[in-house]
């Protein structure tokens, strides 16, 4: 798996906690955003798990369920901008951070799942 989508994660990770505390300390908002919390950290740990898999076909298995994390954390920060914990400005910025993770997850699962095809019809 690339840097990109390493380093993109952790930042990402990074403003997910950022925001978590925002959101309890300001807000004194505690259910949605431990949702949010564990969410991205679920998705973490999926990524985290797909480098240590043992063949294409459970990388891939774990990168999809990184993607689904990644989609269901869009709806919490959705959410969150809908109910008016969080701002435009803030919506936007971090709804565009997981709009660039969802991509890059997309790209690598189309591109494992080319590579399997591939090595399949050479075999």
């Amino acid at each position: 798996m690339g840097n990109a989508i390493k380093e993109k994660s952790f930042a990402f990770a990074v403003r997910i906690v950022n925001l978590y505390r925002f959101l309890c300390e300001e807000k004194k908002e505690y259910v949605l955003s431990k949702q949010l919390l564990r969410q991205r950290h679920e998705h973490w740990c999926e990524r985290g798990e797909a480098l240590q898999a043992q063949s294409k076909r459970d990388f891939l298995s774990k990168i999809n369920i990184a993607l689904k994390e990644a989609s269901e954390t869009m709806y919490w920060l959705k959410l969150l901008h809908a109910t008016v914990y969080i701002d435009e400005k803030q919506a936007e910025s971090i709804v565009f951070d997981c709009k660039e993770i969802v991509a890059l997850l997309t790209s690598i699962i189309k591109t494992t799942k080319k590579n399997l095809e591939v090595n399949k019809n050479e075999n």
